[in-house]
Protein backbone atom coordinates (compact mmCIF):
# COMPACT_ATOMS: atom_id res chain seq x y z
CA UNK A 1 0.00 0.00 0.00
CA UNK A 2 1.28 3.47 -0.90
CA UNK A 3 1.92 5.62 2.17
CA UNK A 4 0.36 9.07 1.82
CA UNK A 5 2.04 12.29 2.94
CA UNK A 6 1.24 15.93 2.29
CA UNK A 7 1.45 19.58 3.26
CA UNK A 8 -1.16 22.02 4.55
CA UNK A 9 -1.09 25.82 4.54
CA UNK A 10 -2.63 28.87 2.91
CA UNK A 11 -1.38 29.97 0.40
CA UNK A 12 0.06 26.57 -0.51
CA UNK A 13 0.15 26.24 -4.31
CA UNK A 14 3.65 27.78 -4.42
CA UNK A 15 5.06 24.95 -2.24
CA UNK A 16 7.89 22.85 -3.67
CA UNK A 17 7.51 20.21 -0.92
CA UNK A 18 5.77 17.65 -3.18
CA UNK A 19 8.53 17.95 -5.78
CA UNK A 20 11.26 17.43 -3.19
CA UNK A 21 9.70 14.58 -1.19
CA UNK A 22 8.57 12.67 -4.28
CA UNK A 23 12.12 12.94 -5.64
CA UNK A 24 13.47 11.42 -2.42
CA UNK A 25 10.80 8.68 -2.44
CA UNK A 26 12.00 7.61 -5.85
CA UNK A 27 15.69 7.88 -4.95
CA UNK A 28 15.38 5.80 -1.76
CA UNK A 29 12.73 3.36 -3.05
CA UNK A 30 10.06 4.46 -0.59
CA UNK A 31 6.57 3.35 -1.62
CA UNK A 32 4.85 6.67 -0.89
CA UNK A 33 3.29 9.79 -2.41
CA UNK A 34 3.31 13.42 -1.26
CA UNK A 35 0.80 16.04 -2.32
CA UNK A 36 -0.69 19.42 -1.45
CA UNK A 37 -3.69 19.00 0.87
CA UNK A 38 -6.21 21.81 0.43
CA UNK A 39 -7.20 22.70 3.97
CA UNK A 40 -9.06 25.51 5.69
CA UNK A 41 -8.63 26.40 9.35
CA UNK A 42 -11.90 24.66 10.27
CA UNK A 43 -10.57 21.39 8.77
CA UNK A 44 -7.37 21.12 10.83
CA UNK A 45 -8.88 18.58 13.22
CA UNK A 46 -9.82 16.37 10.25
CA UNK A 47 -6.21 16.32 9.09
CA UNK A 48 -5.06 15.15 12.52
CA UNK A 49 -7.76 12.46 12.55
CA UNK A 50 -6.49 11.17 9.20
CA UNK A 51 -3.05 10.69 10.72
CA UNK A 52 -4.63 8.95 13.71
CA UNK A 53 -6.52 6.48 11.47
CA UNK A 54 -3.45 6.13 9.19
CA UNK A 55 -5.14 7.54 6.09
CA UNK A 56 -2.18 9.91 6.15
CA UNK A 57 1.22 8.84 7.51
CA UNK A 58 2.76 12.29 7.88
CA UNK A 59 1.96 15.93 7.20
CA UNK A 60 4.01 19.10 6.93
CA UNK A 61 2.46 22.33 8.18
CA UNK A 62 3.20 25.80 6.87
CA UNK A 63 1.73 29.29 7.35
CA UNK A 64 -0.72 30.15 8.79
CA UNK A 65 -1.31 26.84 10.63
CA UNK A 66 1.97 26.30 12.51
CA UNK A 67 0.47 27.41 15.82
CA UNK A 68 -3.20 26.78 15.09
CA UNK A 69 -2.67 23.03 14.58
CA UNK A 70 -1.32 22.54 18.11
CA UNK A 71 -4.70 22.56 19.89
CA UNK A 72 -5.68 19.45 17.90
CA UNK A 73 -2.50 17.49 18.66
CA UNK A 74 -2.00 15.00 21.46
CA UNK A 75 1.63 15.94 22.06
CA UNK A 76 4.36 18.32 20.87
CA UNK A 77 8.05 17.62 21.41
CA UNK A 78 11.56 19.13 21.32
CA UNK A 79 11.81 22.43 19.41
CA UNK A 80 8.04 22.46 18.82
CA UNK A 81 7.53 22.57 22.58
CA UNK A 82 9.95 25.47 23.01
CA UNK A 83 8.69 27.54 20.08
CA UNK A 84 4.99 26.67 20.19
CA UNK A 85 5.30 26.17 16.44
CA UNK A 86 4.84 22.90 14.53
CA UNK A 87 5.76 22.03 10.95
CA UNK A 88 5.84 18.19 10.99
CA UNK A 89 3.18 15.71 12.13
CA UNK A 90 3.52 11.96 12.61
CA UNK A 91 2.09 9.01 14.53
CA UNK A 92 4.40 7.44 17.11
CA UNK A 93 4.60 3.74 18.03
CA UNK A 94 1.96 4.24 20.73
CA UNK A 95 -0.55 5.67 18.27
CA UNK A 96 -0.11 9.27 19.49
CA UNK A 97 -0.21 12.12 16.97
CA UNK A 98 2.99 14.11 17.53
CA UNK A 99 3.91 17.64 16.48
CA UNK A 100 7.59 18.38 15.83
CA UNK A 101 9.49 21.41 14.53
CA UNK A 102 12.29 20.97 11.97
CA UNK A 103 12.40 24.66 10.95
CA UNK A 104 14.86 25.48 13.76
CA UNK A 105 17.29 22.84 12.54
CA UNK A 106 16.69 23.90 8.92
CA UNK A 107 17.84 27.50 9.43
CA UNK A 108 20.82 26.47 11.55
CA UNK A 109 22.04 23.80 9.15
CA UNK A 110 21.54 25.93 6.06
CA UNK A 111 23.12 29.22 7.13
CA UNK A 112 23.70 29.99 10.79
CA UNK A 113 26.39 27.37 11.46
CA UNK A 114 28.64 29.25 9.01
CA UNK A 115 28.47 32.55 10.91
CA UNK A 116 31.82 33.42 12.41
CA UNK A 117 32.12 35.11 15.79
CA UNK A 118 28.37 34.63 16.36
CA UNK A 119 28.49 35.79 19.99
CA UNK A 120 29.34 39.31 18.84
CA UNK A 121 26.71 39.52 16.11
CA UNK A 122 23.41 41.36 16.40
CA UNK A 123 20.34 39.91 14.69
CA UNK A 124 17.01 41.51 13.80
CA UNK A 125 13.89 39.47 13.09
CA UNK A 126 11.25 41.34 11.08
CA UNK A 127 7.84 39.80 11.73
CA UNK A 128 6.29 37.91 14.63
CA UNK A 129 4.22 35.31 12.76
CA UNK A 130 4.24 31.54 12.46
CA UNK A 131 7.89 30.97 11.58
CA UNK A 132 9.33 33.70 13.85
CA UNK A 133 9.67 31.57 17.02
CA UNK A 134 11.71 29.04 15.01
CA UNK A 135 13.95 31.80 13.64
CA UNK A 136 14.52 33.20 17.15
CA UNK A 137 15.36 29.80 18.66
CA UNK A 138 17.68 29.00 15.75
CA UNK A 139 19.54 32.27 16.26
CA UNK A 140 19.85 31.59 19.98
CA UNK A 141 21.09 28.02 19.42
CA UNK A 142 23.71 29.40 17.02
CA UNK A 143 25.23 31.47 19.83
CA UNK A 144 23.87 34.88 18.88
CA UNK A 145 23.18 36.78 22.10
CA UNK A 146 21.68 40.04 20.87
CA UNK A 147 18.37 39.41 19.10
CA UNK A 148 15.69 42.01 18.42
CA UNK A 149 12.27 41.81 16.83
CA UNK A 150 9.74 44.20 15.33
CA UNK A 151 6.30 43.65 13.82
CA UNK A 152 3.46 45.76 12.47
CA UNK A 153 1.25 44.44 15.29
CA UNK A 154 3.35 45.29 18.35
CA UNK A 155 1.40 42.98 20.69
CA UNK A 156 2.66 39.91 18.82
CA UNK A 157 6.23 40.91 19.68
CA UNK A 158 5.32 41.24 23.34
CA UNK A 159 3.78 37.76 23.23
CA UNK A 160 7.04 36.35 21.84
CA UNK A 161 9.05 38.18 24.50
CA UNK A 162 7.14 36.21 27.15
CA UNK A 163 8.45 33.04 25.47
CA UNK A 164 11.96 34.40 24.80
CA UNK A 165 12.66 36.90 27.56
CA UNK A 166 16.07 37.87 26.09
CA UNK A 167 14.38 39.51 23.07
CA UNK A 168 14.68 43.24 22.53
CA UNK A 169 11.44 44.66 21.09
CA UNK A 170 11.05 47.95 19.25
CA UNK A 171 8.08 49.54 17.40
CA UNK A 172 7.58 48.97 13.66
CA UNK A 173 7.88 52.72 13.02
CA UNK A 174 11.49 52.56 14.29
CA UNK A 175 12.58 49.95 11.74
CA UNK A 176 14.29 52.40 9.39
CA UNK A 177 16.28 54.08 12.16
CA UNK A 178 17.22 50.80 13.90
CA UNK A 179 18.11 48.48 11.03
CA UNK A 180 21.71 49.68 10.54
CA UNK A 181 22.50 48.55 14.10
CA UNK A 182 22.27 44.87 13.08
CA UNK A 183 24.58 42.45 11.27
CA UNK A 184 21.90 39.90 10.39
CA UNK A 185 18.44 40.98 9.19
CA UNK A 186 15.81 38.29 8.69
CA UNK A 187 12.45 38.83 7.02
CA UNK A 188 10.09 36.37 8.71
CA UNK A 189 6.94 37.95 7.28
CA UNK A 190 4.95 36.87 4.23
CA UNK A 191 5.74 40.23 2.58
CA UNK A 192 7.38 39.22 -0.65
CA UNK A 193 5.17 36.32 -1.74
CA UNK A 194 3.65 38.72 -4.26
CA UNK A 195 5.93 40.57 -6.66
CA UNK A 196 4.61 43.98 -5.67
CA UNK A 197 4.93 43.23 -1.95
CA UNK A 198 7.78 44.61 0.06
CA UNK A 199 8.93 46.10 3.33
CA UNK A 200 8.97 49.88 2.97
CA UNK A 201 12.64 50.71 3.58
CA UNK A 202 15.12 53.24 2.25
CA UNK A 203 18.00 50.85 1.57
CA UNK A 204 20.38 53.65 0.58
CA UNK A 205 20.55 54.75 4.21
CA UNK A 206 21.44 51.26 5.50
CA UNK A 207 25.11 50.32 5.97
CA UNK A 208 26.41 47.68 3.54
CA UNK A 209 28.12 44.30 4.23
CA UNK A 210 25.19 42.93 6.21
CA UNK A 211 23.50 39.55 5.86
CA UNK A 212 19.92 39.86 4.62
CA UNK A 213 17.89 36.66 4.78
CA UNK A 214 14.30 35.99 3.67
CA UNK A 215 12.45 32.87 4.79
CA UNK A 216 10.54 32.97 1.48
CA UNK A 217 12.04 30.83 -1.31
CA UNK A 218 9.42 31.30 -4.02
CA UNK A 219 9.85 33.86 -5.60
CA UNK A 220 13.60 33.26 -5.49
CA UNK A 221 14.48 36.91 -4.94
CA UNK A 222 11.99 39.09 -3.11
CA UNK A 223 12.16 42.89 -3.27
CA UNK A 224 13.63 42.75 0.25
CA UNK A 225 16.64 40.77 -1.03
CA UNK A 226 16.91 42.44 -4.42
CA UNK A 227 17.21 45.94 -2.98
CA UNK A 228 19.57 44.81 -0.20
CA UNK A 229 21.89 43.17 -2.76
CA UNK A 230 22.11 46.33 -4.88
CA UNK A 231 23.46 48.14 -1.81
CA UNK A 232 26.35 45.68 -1.35
CA UNK A 233 24.88 43.26 1.16
CA UNK A 234 25.05 39.45 1.25
CA UNK A 235 21.60 37.94 0.60
CA UNK A 236 20.05 34.48 0.84
CA UNK A 237 16.52 33.19 0.35
CA UNK A 238 14.82 30.40 2.29
CA UNK A 239 15.53 27.61 -0.22
CA UNK A 240 18.31 25.85 1.71
CA UNK A 241 16.43 26.18 5.00
CA UNK A 242 13.45 24.64 3.23
CA UNK A 243 15.59 21.72 1.99
CA UNK A 244 17.18 21.03 5.38
CA UNK A 245 13.90 21.19 7.30
CA UNK A 246 12.38 18.84 4.71
CA UNK A 247 15.31 16.44 5.09
CA UNK A 248 14.79 16.37 8.87
CA UNK A 249 11.08 15.67 8.41
CA UNK A 250 11.90 12.92 5.88
CA UNK A 251 14.22 11.36 8.47
CA UNK A 252 11.49 11.45 11.14
CA UNK A 253 9.05 9.66 8.83
CA UNK A 254 11.36 7.12 7.16
CA UNK A 255 14.50 6.91 9.33
CA UNK A 256 16.51 7.95 6.27
CA UNK A 257 18.41 11.24 6.14
CA UNK A 258 18.44 12.15 2.42
CA UNK A 259 21.61 13.39 0.77
CA UNK A 260 21.51 17.11 0.02
CA UNK A 261 23.54 17.63 -3.12
CA UNK A 262 23.65 19.69 -6.30
CA UNK A 263 20.95 17.53 -7.90
CA UNK A 264 18.47 18.56 -5.20
CA UNK A 265 19.31 22.26 -5.67
CA UNK A 266 19.01 21.91 -9.46
CA UNK A 267 15.65 20.15 -9.10
CA UNK A 268 14.19 23.07 -7.16
CA UNK A 269 15.83 25.67 -9.41
CA UNK A 270 14.04 24.20 -12.42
Amino acid sequence: MIKKFGIIGNPIKHSLSPLLHNYWFKKYNVNASYSIIDTEENNLEEVVKKIKDKSLVGVNVTLPFKQKIISFLEKIINDAEITGSVNTLFLDTKGTVIGENTDVYGLQAAYLKRIENAMNKKALVIGAGGVSPSVILSLEKSGIKKISITNRTHEKCLFLKKKFNFLNVFPWNNLQSEISNYDIIINATSLGLKNDDGINLDYSSIDSNKFFYDVIYNPEETNFLKKAKTMGNVTENGKKMFIYQAAAAFNIWHNIYPKIDDKVIELLDK
